[in-house]
């Protein structure tokens, strides 16, 4: 007997989109049943006006940077010169205003129709490396921030031991470092699963990890098979610099190092060269783009198109929060492509929509998410196709509509195990989600 029958106007099936679906779902928050050909709703069922989608996947955050929005937009500069705002923020947090600022800015993705986040966590101790009484209390605090507003976490625990090639870390940069990448596997065997919760590590980047202790990190996430996730080839200062002291490319040096794989994720692969790529993709590396903090960062434009062609899966993130609109990086995407060839359709909506939903899931260890069909996570959220932006279009262009008009502001609801969190747009667990947000940046902006 299923737990709840929900009844979708409209539902993405991957390949196009079905008018009147009924979905049940069982007591274990997975879907029971998907029934097609159903024009009205069945008796007691939960009407969801709409087209329903699977939840999406923001497979790269960091939390505290939502902290930066629109501050860092006054005046000119660089990714470095950003970098230093950013410092000054991670100074002021503890595990309790993290934990105040995630819950807000997790439950801003759900109202956004995110059901599972991907945290690149790496602010893991106190201001001077001082570790806390427990270490791993500011990834306990992004773990239960994530709980309380409803979505699932990869909870990305990120090695990052040095300032550069053959640097110590900098004064910002000793919360972030563990010592030794043995130091950091230790503290990170205490962390442990939930049922929202996954554990999975990353290499914060081939500057930022020594090439001697790359492998360590790649270990301990092939040893438990979990998501292992790396910024590659964001900046070129940082490429030049990795060829001046090992004379190849990072992607070549995390090769080398037995970094690259079909569990792994390489975080904007900006700046790549021909032979970069044929390597991630011939590993089954995947891609994580994240175009609107490419954009915002001034990073440039990654080849996303010659990397998905190459064999590496496309998912994508919202990262430092400039928006948080997963609809946005997947039109962004296609329309960064677009401006950079001179010419259109790169992608069709149906594969952006896989990009932001299934392979976005996977790249997070979740395999069992991002698709609507029995046996799957009852994950999903529902865009409406009757705003001031989605209205006109026939619903057959479900699809084409959601990821080319619609945003965030379209979600309607969002469902995560079958349970509702965000309810006609508002947020069933943390309410005043705006109010949340304000409060919690005033308290680590400083």
């Amino acid at each position: 007997m299923p737990l709840k029958t929900y009844w979708l106007e409209h539902a993405w099936l991957g390949t196009h989109v079905e008018p009147g679906v009924a979905l049940d779902v069982a007591n274990d928050g997975r879907i029971a049943a998907l029934r097609t050909g159903s024009p009205t709703p069945p008796p007691g069922a939960e009407v969801l006006r709409g087209l329903t989608v699977p939840g999406l996947a923001n497979a790269h955050s960091h939390a505290f940077h939502r902290a930066l929005r629109s501050t860092v937009q006054v005046g000119s500069g660089t990714f470095w010169t950003w970098r230093d705002f950013m410092y000054r923020v991670a100074q002021n947090l503890t595990p309790e205003s993290y934990f105040e600022l995630a819950r807000a800015v997790y439950a801003e993705m759900a109202l956004a129709g995110v059901t599972a986040v991907g945290e690149f966590h790496y602010v893991h101790h106190a201001p001077g490396g001082v570790p806390y009484a427990d270490p791993n209390a500011m990834g306990e605090a992004l773990i239960e921030a994530a709980a309380e507003a409803g979505i699932r976490i990869t909870l990305l625990d990120t090695a990052y031991l040095s300032a550069g090639f053959g640097e110590a870390p900098n004064p910002h940069q000793l919360r972030f470092s563990d010592g030794t990448a043995d130091a950091w596997a230790e503290r990170v065997c205490a962390l442990k699963p939930r049922d929202h919760a996954l554990i999975g590590a990353a290499i914060h980047s081939v500057r930022a990890v020594p090439a001697g202790q790359l492998a360590a990190v790649a270990g301990w996430a092939e040893e438990r098979r979990a998501p292992l996730h790396v910024h590659l080839s964001e900046q070129t200062a940082e490429n030049d610099a990795c060829q001046a002291a090992h004379g190849r490319t990072p992607t070549q040096l995390l090769a080398d190092h037995g970094v690259l794989g079909p569990r792994t994720t390489g975080v904007h692969n900006t700046h790549l060269t021909d032979a970069d790529i044929a390597l991630l993709g011939g590993t089954t590396t995947g891609t994580c783009m994240c175009p609107t903090t490419e954009r915002d960062l001034a990073d440039g434009i990654g080849p996303a198109t010659r990397l998905q062609r190459a064999g590496s899966p496309l998912s994508l993130g919202s990262d430092s929060h400039a928006v948080i609109d997963l609809l946005e990086e997947a039109r962004a995407m296609e329309l960064n492509e677009r401006l950079s060839s001179r010419t259109r359709g790169h992608w069709t909506a149906n594969a952006l929509l896989t990009a932001a939903t299934a392979d976005g899931h996977a790249a997070l260890g979740r395999p069992d998410a991002g698709r609507l069909e029995a046996g799957a996570l009852a994950d999903f959220t529902t865009v409406a196709l009757d705003s001031v932006r989605t209205a006109g279009p026939l619903p057959r262009l479900g699809a084409e509509t959601a990821v080319f008009a619609a945003t965030a502001a379209d979600i309607r609801h969002t469902v995560v195990g079958g349970r509702h969190i965000v309810r006609d747009g508002h947020h069933t667990l943390v309410g005043d989600v705006a109010a949340a947000l304000a409060a919690s940046i005033a308290a680590v902006r400083g």
